[in-house]
């Protein structure tokens, strides 16, 4: 199977895929925003969050120059701009200012997180790695930032973050049914038989 036949299946069976809307500075000043959709957490202790570069994007040029970056959840009701913002702009061009989104100064990183994304991580570069024409680049969080009314319990809430993900070809997806269950425990199924007996429909 040829490169774009391989990239084309994996985009359409590896989903949903969570979005990383990308925010860096050039060292001309000139800021880029960019949603990028291979994206996930790396490791928690320390925090590192890790997206990759599909090509040499300005988000990969950027953070590896200036050493920082912004990582903004994309909500449902910035649809169209967090498409938009997917352009291919010329470096020179910062997408927020063409698309209307309003960015606000991060509290650690010098670089701005998109305002009304209900959940920013402000990260430092940890490294990069290179994976044919991909760069996977790392990214720890040294500030999270959360608005209030997407709290709740004491952690952010689905219901109020109300992300977007990334499905195959030009198809997005929002969240729908949310369905909550527990992990079993080991001692739970030693101590009862039935719960394996009900899984395979005995």
């Amino acid at each position: 199977m040829e490169p774009g036949a391989f990239y084309r299946v994996l985009n359409s069976v590896v989903v949903p895929r969570p979005i990383a809307w990308v925010c860096t500075r050039s060292t001309a000043g000139v800021l880029n925003l960019a949603p990028h959709s291979f994206y996930t957490v790396a490791c928690v202790d320390p925090p590192v969050v890790q997206f990759t570069s599909v090509g040499r994007k300005d988000s990969l040029t950027n953070a590896e120059q200036t050493r920082e970056f912004t990582v903004s959840l994309t909500p449902e009701s910035l649809f169209e701009q967090v498409n938009a913002t997917g352009t291919d702009f010329p470096p020179d061009h910062d997408e927020a200012e063409h698309t209307g989104v309003r960015l606000e100064p991060s509290d650690v990183v010098g670089v701005p997180r998109v305002a009304e994304s209900p959940v920013s991580l402000e990260c430092v570069l940890q490294g990069t790695v290179s994976f044919g024409d991909s760069t996977v680049v790392f990214g720890r969080v040294v500030h999270i930032a959360v608005h209030e009314d997407a709290v709740r319990d004491g952690r952010p809430r689905i219901e109020a973050l109300r992300p977007l993900a990334r499905l195959g070809g030009n198809e997005w997806s929002t969240i729908g049914e949310v369905k909550e269950i527990r992990r079993i425990p080991y001692r739970d199924w030693s101590a009862d038989p039935g719960i394996g007996e009900r899984l395979r429909g005995g």
